[in-house]
């Protein structure tokens, strides 16, 4: 899955990188190796980190420093009597606009059919401060979850694409939605009808007990 993922997120960055205290400290840890799997290096650092701890998370940097082109993946894990993993993609400027609105929507349903997540968002960095909920996972650009959503339901998104796994019968199922607030360009926290649209489905959410909260995560 780390291999399809690298090769879907390179619009992104070819290199990634721990996230760290400074760019410099940054540098020292890249995240995959040639094959595509977790370096050794940053593996080291993960478990010093996280030992002991149920919940663990990767936060790996793209290492562009120019304006606009940062971007950031958070994949977390939560080892417990009942695993769950949550993955964030977070942007600076318009960085995912050279990855594109479809090219998103098909690396969300890789992840989403790879690993099974409780959810997924990808939102602009400073979105947190605009969404409505703290205590819960706000809209952004996309958010996934892993139930069937409908039209009806959620009548303020500008998209509902399902996502497709198959099944243990080897039969296609839908597994989830992927809720898409902005069709025509790159979300962006700072268009105000862009937010307003993020929030609407939020509240339309929480409204019908559909947006989780984390600590139930």
């Amino acid at each position: 899955m780390v291999a399809r993922f690298l090769q879907k997120t390179e619009a992104l960055g070819k290199n990634w990188f721990l996230s760290q205290d400074t760019k410099e400290k940054s540098f020292l840890y890249p995240v995959f190796d040639a094959s595509g799997e977790l370096t050794t290096a940053a593996e080291a650092v993960l478990e010093t980190e996280f030992k002991g701890e149920k919940f663990r998370f990767l936060s790996a940097w793209n290492g562009e420093l120019g304006e606009g082109e940062g971007a950031t993946m958070a994949l977390g894990f939560s080892d417990s009597d009942w695993p769950a993993w949550s993955f964030k993609i977070s942007y600076k400027g318009v960085g995912a606009k050279r990855l594109g609105i479809h090219g998103v929507k098909e690396l969300l349903s890789i992840i989403a059919g790879s690993l099974r997540p409780v959810l997924i968002t990808v939102a602009r960095n400073d979105y947190f401060e605009k969404q409505v909920f703290k205590d819960r996972p706000g809209v952004g650009w996309m958010l996934y979850l892993p139930r069937v959503l409908t039209t009806q339901q959620v009548p303020e998104a500008r998209a509902l694409v399902p996502v497709m796994a198959t099944g243990e019968q080897g039969k296609d199922q839908q597994i989830g939605t992927i809720i898409v607030s902005v069709t025509d360009e790159p979300f962006s926290d700072e268009n105000p009808e862009h937010v307003k649209i993020a929030n609407a489905i939020e509240i339309r959410l929480v409204d019908q007990d559909l947006l989780p909260r984390y600590v139930d995560i």
